[in-house]
């Protein structure tokens, strides 16, 4: 865990000395707290309640530190941070998209109100808050950035201070932002994450809806639990407050009545970060045109009855955790990339608006028009169901060399334990070669980023050398070494651009040297000219393509440089 400092442990002055009310609340929810109002509002809080403490954790790209609030009755440091720690713990991401400002407001309350026990507080659970991840994005505040939104009044920028989008920075971790919260993420290691947002997308009837980590990807006992267990009972206690609630509504330029299909949250996203370690994850998606006040109050409402229900069961959630962190074995198959089952659905009873093309008055093209005069009821079917299309086998090891301090500072960064090599050692080991890849024809957070990649796959004798690092798969950790190391997972390393290089042939050679030595190849190894000849006969491009000929033939020798497409981190068992 890297630095930690706390700013407030409590009680130097009593809650009379201060004026715990938001501006939230005094605007009549009509406006959120500047970054500063929210810092101030926690110091405070930790001043006053021995229960509310406040760390200052990494910087971030803003150049101030990322802090992290706890609500725990029972104080000590070790009932936090430690391993063995007696209560489970929820941790609540707020500000990642500073104009989504709901939960910024809306966990301040929350806090206040665990603390001075207008809230029962829970027994079994710590509350921990992010009071604003993206710190760069709520200085720059405006009132005009989110074109879709109703309200609040003011808010900050969804680019950070480095004008990253955050919630697609989970795993390439490109700013300081990303870094200082796996080091919150790893010294806490929460059973339970709630990120809070604010939806674009359709229009509908509902306030809240929830973007739970995608079942069958979380998977085993655990994946489950979430779906069948911990879900209904939030969507029925919230039903219970009078605060209907629906997936999160992912379609675009279209109406839901056709169906919708679960969103899949992938790696980059915070909860497909978070349930690489095992952590159930939800989104808060509150609808951008319901108005301010409704949304603070319904993500409040949201997360007490979100917190009830962990505590409640604790000790189910903390055995289901546990289990799962030694559900993969060496060996066993593990599922890399997914698609929607369309043989198993659920039927919402969903409320919506009628919505219909009509011609639009700017451009004389159809355009999207919701009627909010004409509610309905109707079943909507939801694809919920996600089923692998490509797996792999996990090795015992991996050995990353050296020269790639850049994957191994990712690497200690989440906590994934490895060790150096002491000496040169030769290891049968399995190589990847890059086969085939797609690359993103504009710039896509600071990347152009592959997809569609695939590998083929040959072992061979290696030697490894003093110093490269070597890990075991079986440790807590294994499902992000899985999804960064294995170039063909969507988030992957690779896929992310860290070896590019490998892409780019270093040494070529002059037609009018190679031609020389081309030949003699021919003459010296006849099942190379066959299979040239062959090619030849059977590609009329390549047999056209004095280059195309020439590159494959000096592919086929000595000369072609080993470390061209590559991947340099190998495997070892499996």
């Amino acid at each position: 865990m890297g630095a930690l400092l706390l700013t407030n442990c409590g009680s130097n002055e009593s809650p009379s000395d201060f004026d715990f009310t938001t501006r939230f609340e005094k605007t009549e929810g009509t406006e959120t707290a500047t970054y500063e109002e929210v810092i101030t509002f926690y110091e405070n809080l930790s001043e006053a309640y021995t229960s509310v403490s406040m760390y200052k954790m990494g910087r971030t790209d803003s150049g101030e530190p990322l802090h992290l609030v706890t609500f725990n009755p029972n104080r000590s440091f070790e009932s936090e941070f430690s391993d063995d720690k007696r209560e489970n713990s929820i941790l609540i991401n707020n500000g990642i998209h500073p104009g989504e400002s709901d939960g910024i407001d809306a966990s301040m309350m929350l806090i206040r109100d665990f603390a001075n026990g207008t809230l029962k507080a829970p027994e079994n659970t710590i509350v921990a808050v992010i009071p604003v991840y993206n710190i760069g994005g709520a200085l720059n505040r405006n009132s005009s950035s989110r074109t879709n939104q109703n309200g609040p009044k003011e808010y900050g920028f969804r680019g950070n201070a480095r004008n990253y989008d955050l919630n697609r920075d989970f795993i390439k971790a490109d700013t300081r932002n990303a870094r200082a919260f796996a080091d919150i993420f790893q010294a806490l290691d929460p059973d339970l994450f709630i990120d809070n947002h604010v939806s674009n997308g359709a229009d509908y009837q509902y306030v809240l809806t929830h973007l739970f980590t995608q079942h069958n990807k979380l998977g085993g006992p655990l994946g489950n639990y979430l779906h069948t267990s911990f879900m209904p009972q939030l969507e029925d206690s919230l039903a219970v407050k009078k605060w209907d609630i629906t997936p999160y509504v992912n379609v675009w330029g279209r109406t839901p009545e056709s169906g919708f299909s679960q969103f899949m949250d992938s790696p980059r996203y915070s909860t497909g970060y978070t349930t690489l370690f095992n952590t159930l994850g939800m989104m808060v998606e509150t609808h951008m045109l319901k108005p301010y006040k409704d949304r603070v109050e319904g993500t409040y409402e949201l997360m007490t009855s979100f917190i009830a229900i962990a505590d409640n069961e604790a000790e189910v959630i903390k055995e289901l955790r546990k289990n799962a962190k030694t559900r993969f074995k060496v060996g066993d198959e593990y599922p890399l990339n997914w698609k929607v089952d369309s043989s198993q659905t659920t039927t919402l009873s969903f409320k919506g608006y009628e919505g219909e093309m009509v011609p639009s008055e700017i451009t004389g093209a159809d355009r999207l028009k919701y009627d909010r005069n004409q509610p309905f009821t109707k079943d909507v079917t939801y694809y919920n169901y996600f089923t692998p299309t490509t797996t792999v086998t996990i090795p015992e090891k991996y050995i990353i060399p050296k020269g790639y301090w850049n994957v191994v500072e990712q690497l200690k960064n989440n906590n994934i334990k490895y060790s150096k090599i002491q000496k040169d050692t030769t290891y049968r080991v399995q190589v990847y070669r890059i086969k085939n890849y797609e690359s993103r024809r504009s710039p896509y957070e600071g990347h152009y980023q592959h997809y569609n990649t695939e590998v083929e796959m040959f072992e061979e004798e290696m030697q490894v050398t003093k110093g490269d690092y070597i890990l075991n798969t079986q440790q807590p950790g294994i499902r992000y070494i899985l999804e960064t190391l294995e170039p063909t997972a969507p988030d992957s390393f690779f896929n992310w651009n860290y070896f590019d290089t490998i892409l780019q042939q270093k040494e070529g050679f002059s037609p009018y040297v190679w031609e020389d030595k081309a030949l003699a190849l021919l003459a010296e190894n006849p099942d190379i000219k066959a299979e040239f000849e062959a090619k030849k006969a059977s590609d009329e491009s390549f047999a056209s393509n004095w280059w195309a000929q020439l590159d494959w033939l000096h592919k086929q020798s000595e000369h072609y440089e080993k470390s061209h497409l590559r991947y340099p981190i190998v495997r070892v068992g499996g």
